[in-house]
């Protein structure tokens, strides 16, 4: 009897592992959300401003579905796009990008890129994301150079370890960004000061949300913080969420808006669009974009 009782939850175990395997790899991966907050960082009476904000798309040639609905975010209206990094998964991923970010062109924008825009994935074991210490391994060499001169014709602002002033919606718009801090390549010592007084709004960008980089640009006195990178967790436990943010962020703050401690800045993190394609799984965790609506304080 105690036999086969064993045996029988040892089936039902590998049926709720096997379908909860398939509902993260099948269902929940391809459950594109649109997330939307309200940023109160504009001057009094200042009407709102729309930020579409993407990141991690990880995009391969065949993903359509990811591409098509990115390009519908098109629908939004916002007043700036800004991109934060990791869009490519594969040596021939630039015309889906595009395909998916072409509709988006038409609007103002701003990008920093991620390490998975400079070179492509390896297969990596997942539970390594669970250890302190790991070696950081990446593989082929990815076009981001012809994807840099698409946007960057359409008008858009590289802001890797840049910095510039724009007019949005009528209101000036302080930008600033650093270049991957996940893999090395961040300086903002090359775009620190503080933010201008003429300046309406400010914003800066980084891939990989590290604290030592944010901690910057909160004391320079950049309003709202743009990230990506965590994938929210990417597999969450329910009512817990994420066990890793891939960085030095805690966990409480791998996606979405928090007050960044010891100031006044916001940070929005994106839990991303796509997903290591090594592990095409996400887990209470859907893949997002978020719409940021900036009103007054």
């Amino acid at each position: 009897m105690r036999k086969r009782t064993v045996m029988r939850l040892a089936a039902a175990t590998a049926a709720v592992g096997a379908g909860t395997l398939a509902y993260a790899s099948l269902v929940e991966r391809n459950m594109f959300t649109l997330r939307r907050f309200d940023v109160p960082v504009l001057a009094p009476d200042a009407e709102p401003l729309r930020i579409l904000h993407l990141s991690d798309m990880h995009m391969t040639p065949d993903q359509r579905r990811k591409q098509a609905w990115v390009a519908s975010l098109a629908a939004t209206d916002p007043d700036l796009v800004v991109v934060t990094g990791d869009n490519l998964a594969h040596p021939d991923a630039v015309p889906g990008a595009l395909r998916a970010l072409q509709p988006l062109l038409d609007f103002p924008g701003a990008f920093v890129f991620g390490s998975n825009d400079y070179r492509g994935p390896v297969w990596k074991n997942p539970l390594s994301y669970l250890l302190p210490e790991r070696e950081y391994v990446q593989g082929v060499d990815l076009p981001y150079e012809d994807l840099r001169e698409v946007l960057l014709g359409a008008g858009w602002a590289d802001l890797n370890n840049a910095r510039t002033s724009t007019k949005i919606g009528g209101r000036v718009v302080e930008l600033a960004g650093v270049d991957d801090p996940h893999i090395g390549r961040d300086d903002w010592d090359q775009v620190a000061g503080p933010v201008p007084e003429q300046a309406d709004l400010s914003v800066a960008l980084t891939h990989s949300p590290e604290p030592r980089v944010l901690d910057r640009m909160a004391a320079d006195g950049f309003d709202l913080l743009l990230a990506g990178h965590t994938h929210g967790g990417q597999v969450c436990v329910p009512f817990v969420g994420a066990l890793v943010t891939n960085c030095e962020l805690p966990t409480s703050m791998a996606k979405g808006l928090h007050r960044w401690p010891g100031s006044d800045s916001w940070l929005h993190v994106s839990a991303g669009i796509g997903t290591h394609p090594t592990a095409p799984i996400r887990f209470a965790c859907r893949p997002e974009a978020s719409l940021l609506t900036l009103i007054p304080r």
